[in-house]
């Protein structure tokens, strides 16, 4: 909601005070600037990104509007964590293998339907889970494991805020080109046009620029940040699983594992131990 705010105030504040100053709308219909702009700033983005970043960024900026990082979300994840290493604990390492080799048949998964929306997430629990399975691993190898899973895993996550961070550095040159241009049609028509319409193709110019600064310091630059700040806490959630997991593996029974994972979430959401303790408990 904030976001769609903070859009609006934008619109609102530029626009508002362009009329205010007895500026008029029409002025500021240039579709061909926008063509330009918007074309090279699309082509660029394409050069300088893998083929399937396109509808990955799309897909990342819709959900900019709503966080799926919540309370609530905190909680399925802890509160997996704690009931498959408990019955893991007692019933043995080999009685979770069906939950871990298919989780969608699972009656444990079942309960964490947030969870089993992000396919990533859950492979990398049961993956994690499949190799202390194995009882082969030392739980600093495992740390060791995770560590550099989670450092390729940050520049995966990282990658389409700065693919929209090279777009918004870029809108302004855009701008500036698209003024060139209209300042290379205004001096065609030097010989030939009237006052009025030299000016109107100056004032095309013109926009251009303005459209290019503004997109890239209203939207994109914001967007960028956005997605910044998204894929940090997306990376802070796995880093709780992390610590759960190596606490569980080091010997730590699974009330105090999901404890040790708790503690790395970022506070804005983050549970209390009574409400984690109430919510697996409850479950």
């Amino acid at each position: 909601m904030a976001k769609i705010i903070g859009i609006i105030v934008v619109f609102a504040s530029v626009l508002g005070g362009y009329v205010l100053s007895h500026g008029k709308i029409a002025a500021l219909i240039q579709p061909f600037e926008v063509l330009i702009i918007g074309g090279a700033a699309f082509g660029a983005f394409l050069q300088a990104n893998p083929g399937y970043m396109t509808m990955h960024v799309m897909k990342k900026s819709l959900k900019m509007f709503g966080s799926r990082f919540t309370h609530t979300f905190y909680l399925e994840v802890l509160g997996l964590i704690y009931e498959i290493l408990n019955k893991s604990r007692r019933e043995g390492m080999m009685a979770i293998e069906g939950d871990i080799e298919d989780p969608a048949a699972s009656p444990i998964f079942a309960k964490y339907p947030a969870v089993m929306g992000d396919a990533r997430m859950t492979a990398f629990v049961c993956d994690y889970l499949r190799i202390m399975s194995t009882g082969n691993m030392a739980p600093h190898e495992l740390e060791g494991l995770f560590d550099m899973e989670l450092l390729s895993l940050k520049e995966d996550l990282e990658h389409p805020s700065h693919a929209v961070t090279s777009v918004a550095d870029a809108m302004p040159g855009f701008g500036i080109v698209a003024a060139v241009l209209g300042i290379v049609v205004t001096m065609a028509s030097l010989g030939d046009g009237d006052q009025k319409s030299i000016g109107l193709h100056v004032g095309a110019a013109l926009v251009g620029t303005f459209f290019g600064i503004l997109a890239a310091y209203g939207f994109f630059g914001p967007l960028a940040n956005c997605l910044r700040h998204d894929a940090k806490e997306e990376l802070n959630v796995y880093e709780a699983i992390k610590a759960s997991l190596v606490a569980s593996a080091s010997g730590m029974p699974p009330s105090l594992a999901v404890e040790f994972g708790r503690k790395v979430l970022y506070p804005a959401h983050r549970p209390s131990f009574a409400e984690l303790e109430q919510a697996v408990r409850g479950r």
